[in-house]
């Protein structure tokens, strides 16, 4: 069930679907092996292409050292409209030097030649270990293999999906069909990677958004910045910002919607509908954080605005503390009122009430900034769930927001010491 956040309007007469990026009309994906990882016979090259030209849109990660396909990928959709985006797993060609610049923009090319196309329409996204030469010459002389791979069924998705993860445990997926009230249905589909080195200002994930919608370019690169403002920027696993991160969205117009040229109703309901995509893959890569075993959310409400609640939302999730207590099982909730204090946005300590919730019940353990008797043993009970809720209250102003994470473990360590091995 896809859930959303007290900021996101639902959208009339949504409809899941199980496609992800192949939901949309007219457009193709594929996941293959070509050697990348090479102690490993697991898929680590995917494309996903539109059958006609697109409108795109994306957000990168704000970390100053950024890989050599973030810049390709940036100066290409500064240009027009991509689309199609080719992906390595592996090796994330970043920190490379002139050689990585010039690895990405032959990857660009090899898509175009095997697609027909220009290379100034092919975005390209890489994931996996810094500083290591990217080996293009596996991506050229398999790009012909992927072309004949692509496939408008559910399996050329999860194929593309299964090679662009890295650390990830589970497939993260989402596709959405909904009635424009100006009339006409239009989808959206994605697919998502993002297990570590995840924290706001886009987290190390590659999201590729797909859909038939007839829109403006410029309402296109609207509806993505806030959904990612909403969503993916208030993830937090382990409070690192990696090299690579990107958000793309590739709009094709295939569904035949009058053209979303205004901000009216009908682009209200598909910015709604991105943003609910959106939280349901940021809800997604917190479950599966590296080591994780608890997925956490923290609401925030009595804000003096919907951007001072983020901020104390995700200082909360960030806090190695509380992702701590919350593995440990402890209603430690000292820790929650120290990292709203350090978040660095005024609110009144005294006026703050704090309350641990899960399918096994809510517990309030603070209330004025004070302690309030509680049963450990209930707290104990609500906090050994797999989903954790943390309720703040911190005023009675309007501002409220959402922000994801997940609890701090001894595997975060293991996966990590021996990253590159």
């Amino acid at each position: 069930m896809i859930e959303t956040n007290p900021g996101c309007q639902t959208p009339p007469r949504m409809k899941e679907l199980e496609n992800g990026v192949c939901a949309p009309k007219g457009f193709r994906a594929a996941g293959i092996r070509c050697g990348i990882k090479a102690s490993s016979a697991k898929k680590d090259l995917a494309l996903i292409a539109s059958d006609t030209p697109c409108v795109s849109a994306a957000v990168f990660t704000a970390n100053l050292v950024k890989a050599a396909s973030v810049r390709i990928t940036a100066e290409h959709i500064a240009r027009g409209g991509v689309r199609a985006l080719v992906v390595n797993s592996g090796n994330a060609n970043a920190c490379t030097g002139d050689a990585g610049a010039a690895a990405a923009r032959r990857m660009a090319e090899a898509a175009a030649a095997a697609l027909g196309t220009a290379a100034a329409e092919i975005a390209v996204a890489s994931t996996g270990v810094i500083g290591v030469p990217l080996p293009i010459d596996l991506i050229e002389n398999a790009a012909p293999s992927l072309r004949k791979a692509l496939t408008a069924l559910r399996e050329g998705s999860d194929d593309a999906l299964e090679a662009i993860m890295t650390t990830d445990t589970k497939k993260k997926h989402a596709a959405l069909e909904i009635e424009l009230p100006g009339g006409g249905t239009v989808r959206i589909g994605a697919i998502v990677k993002g297990s570590g080195m995840i924290h706001p200002n886009m987290a190390t994930m590659i999201a590729i958004i797909t859909s038939d919608a007839a829109i403006r370019a410029e309402l296109l690169d609207r509806a993505l910045r806030r959904a990612v403002k909403r969503t993916f920027n208030r993830l937090s696993v382990d409070g690192d910002t990696s090299t690579n991160d990107m958000a793309l969205i590739m709009a094709n117009g295939e569904a035949g919607n009058a053209p979303i040229e205004n901000e009216g109703p009908d682009y209200t309901a598909f910015a709604s509908a991105l943003e609910t995509i959106c939280e349901k893959l940021t809800r997604l890569m917190a479950r599966d954080g590296e080591g994780a075993t608890k997925l956490l959310t923290v609401n925030v409400r009595g804000a003096q605005s919907e951007e001072a609640a983020a901020v104390l939302a995700r200082a909360v999730t960030a806090s190695s503390l509380v992702k701590a207590a919350c593995f440990g099982a402890d209603a430690n909730w000292g820790r929650v009122l120290c990292a709203l204090g350090y978040a660095g946005v005024p609110f009144s300590p005294e006026k703050t009430a704090i309350a641990f919730a899960s399918r096994a019940g809510s517990v309030t353990v603070c209330k004025k900034g004070g302690p309030v008797e509680f049963s450990e043993e209930k707290a104990k009970e609500i906090l050994l769930e797999e989903e954790i809720v943390i309720e703040i209250s911190v005023g009675t102003e309007a501002g409220e927001a959402s922000a994801w994470g997940c609890d701090l473990s001894y595997d975060y360590v293991k996966i990590n010491g021996d990253y590159r091995s």
